[in-house]
């Protein structure tokens, strides 16, 4: 503002406005002055009224009627004194409410003028401040249509989507194909849905769930043969401690099942089924959202899936070791953590949801139940420390007759009474059983499509000649006695079975007899018949060099460890002191050269593979009686420490 107007005010605050002083002058002078006074009042009151108007446009009339009122400026707007116009127009344009005397004539022109140069800086202000506000407007007007025709493109999108005709054309011939279904799965129809369904596994299943039933659950590993219910047996367990009290899962806990032998990954991580990888943004498939803003996508695997309830890999045994010690470190944690090169955690654009896997890792809190076929020995040593170990038994004859009875009674057919046995006798998986049922099964159906299905023995057979099958138990024992034969015992995986020996002894040349034995048994197997020689010969005096030696495995089979050799030295002795055995008794355990009787391993398979070839009795070393399992009915097993007491036992 110019100077007069702070000149004004400090005067007016230091004393009050002093009169002129009147000076003598000539009348006509005086005349003359005051009609140029007149019409200096008559100018100035125009130039206040112009400006009382152009604070009118400025303000509005409302809204300076308002400004005045709040400054108490309103009767000198209105007074008719240019004075008090002046000052009231001095009040409104500087804001200011404080009472101030009024400003003397010779004060008056200049005021104006620096009034008009301060509401013109106003005016210009507003002008600015209006083509800024326009400015602004017409921006977001822009953008905002801008923002709309972006929504208005995405919701096309989104309801639209990259279909076509063609493309519906084609989903509704798919939903078509939806509705035609010939049949359910046999497999679906004949699975068990309940734990009595599991049938031979009464003592394991009652392990199972005794590890599952508890607010601890335990990580598991079933070992058995194929095809006797494993992994039914899992997936009815979880079922059946959802109802218990103590139990850790809730109804809804997932049951998710792998096969460890399909499991296949990236050592890179870049593709990882089970433990969940990171898809970066460019070459890996992250969303398009994700992509154009260069941010990594993780990806869950099934152990976050299996969360809070059961991940079952079926032959855990043939799983990537290095994959198998990577699922080892998540059981520790119950986490997956993830790691990207291309994640920014400084990034605003990363999602939250993928910051929180980067930071915290995915949740897997699950129990792993692991199935397999192979050899405890040969399953990875940390695994087995962080599991518990169930085995599953073999399943028996009157097992596979149950287990066909319980298939026909849910396919709604009928068999002969001969039918269960007849299976039994070919087959030791309760799957294959319900296979070779179903097939006959379908055979009746189609022989007799009009009458009620009722399967017959012999079309059980003519389904197994089909299927090139036969009997899988070759030896049966028998209540007699035979010279130099015995019925040994052995195990291949997790199956049992029974092992003809045999054995002929002729004179020969003193001191240069022969011993012979099957090449293909083994040289475990060779080894057990020289230490027979040693035994006999401290039994009996007789030293076998002056005999010729035969000693036959019957069908040409491997004998793999020395667990042969006490039945081995039976067979030589019977022939030699031409004494019979009985048929109806298998025997196990290693012979020493002392006569000891010592510990073999799968003393529980064998059992099981003497039971169903129908042996009476067993003879197993005195230090594997822990070995043998417990409610054992239908068979003896006897425990011995030296080859006497095998005498006692196994002599008709």
């Amino acid at each position: 503002m110019k100077g007069l107007l702070n000149h004004w005010f400090k005067k007016n605050e230091t004393e009050p406005i002093q009169e002129a002083e009147e000076m003598s002058q000539p009348s006509s002078q005086v005349e003359e002055l005051k009609e140029d006074v007149r019409n200096s009042h008559e100018q100035w009151h125009h130039e206040v009224d112009a400006l009382y108007t152009l604070l009118v446009n400025f303000y509005g009339s409302d809204k300076l009627v308002l400004k005045a009122t709040r400054l108490e400026a309103i009767h000198l707007i209105q007074s008719d004194t240019i004075g008090e116009r002046t000052a009231g127009l001095l009040k409104i344009i500087l804001d200011d409410p404080t009472d101030r005397p009024l400003p003397s004539e010779e004060e008056i022109p200049q005021l104006l003028l620096e009034i008009e140069d301060h509401l013109a800086e106003l005016i210009a202000r507003r002008a600015v401040e209006d083509r800024l506000d326009k400015a602004v407007a017409d921006k977001m007007q822009e953008r905002h249509e801008d923002y709309v025709k972006e929504i208005k493109s995405q919701l096309l999108k989104e309801n639209s989507g990259p279909d076509n005709a063609q493309t519906l054309k084609k989903l509704a011939h798919i939903e078509k194909m939806n509705l035609v279904k010939l049949a359910s799965s046999v497999a679906e129809v004949l699975r068990p849905q309940a734990v009595e369904e599991i049938i031979g596994q009464e003592v394991p299943m009652q392990f199972l769930l005794a590890k599952l039933a508890t607010p601890y659950p335990q990580h598991i590993i079933i070992y058995g043969p194929p095809g006797v219910g494993k992994t039914s047996a899992a997936r009815v367990a979880l079922e059946a401690v959802k109802k218990n009290v103590n139990s850790p899962f809730a109804e809804s806990a997932p049951f998710v099942e792998v096969d460890g032998t399909t499991l296949r990954w990236d050592p890179r991580d870049v593709t990882n089924p089970l433990l969940g990888s990171v898809h970066d943004p460019i070459y890996q498939g992250a969303k398009r959202d994700l992509a154009e803003t260069g941010i990594p996508e993780p990806k869950l695997g099934l152990v976050s899936d299996a969360h809070g309830g059961i991940l079952f890999i079926d032959e855990i045994g043939e799983m990537d070791p290095v994959l198998l010690n990577k699922l080892l470190k998540v059981l520790e944690d119950k986490r997956v953590s993830f790691e990207s090169a291309y994640y920014d955690p400084n990034d605003p654009q990363v999602p939250l949801y993928i910051k929180k896997l980067f930071e915290e890792g995915a949740p897997a809190d699950f129990v792993l139940i692991g199935a397999t076929t192979r050899d405890p020995r040969e399953l990875n040593p940390a695994l087995r420390s962080r599991c518990g170990e169930i085995y599953f038994n073999p399943l028996e004859p009157r097992d596979i007759q149950h287990i066909v009875f319980q298939a026909a009674q849910k396919l709604g057919a009928n068999l002969e009474a001969r039918v269960p046995e007849v299976i039994s006798e070919y087959v030791f998986e309760g799957r294959k059983a319900n296979t070779i049922l179903t097939d006959a099964y379908g055979l009746s159906r189609y022989r007799h499509p009009e009458q009620e299905v009722l399967v017959k023995a012999e079309e059980v057979y003519e389904v197994l000649r089909s299927a090139r099958l036969t009997p899988y138990i070759s030896h049966k024992a028998e209540d007699c006695g035979e010279t130099g034969k015995i019925l040994g015992l052995g195990v291949h995986g997790f199956v049992g079975s029974v092992i003809e020996l045999e054995a002929i002894v002729f004179p020969g040349r003193e001191g240069k007899g022969a011993i012979r034995f099957n090449e293909t048994a083994g040289s475990m197997a060779r080894d057990a018949v020289f230490n027979a020689t040693a035994v006999i010969r401290s039994l009996t005096g007789e030293d076998l060099k002056d005999y010729d030696v035969h000693v036959n495995v019957v069908g040409g089979g491997n004998i793999d460890g020395p667990s042969a050799g006490c039945a081995t030295t039976l067979a030589i002795y019977s022939a030699l002191k031409n004494i019979p055995l009985r048929q109806d008794i298998a025997v196990t355990g290693e012979i020493s050269i002392q006569g000891r009787v010592r510990p073999v391993g799968g003393i529980a398979e064998k059992i099981f593979g003497a039971k169903q070839a129908g042996v009476k009795t067993v003879l197993i070393p005195k230090e594997n009686q822990a070995d043998v399992p417990s409610g054992l009915q239908g068979i003896q097993v006897i425990p011995i420490e030296t080859f006497r007491e095998a005498l006692e036992h196994a002599l008709f």
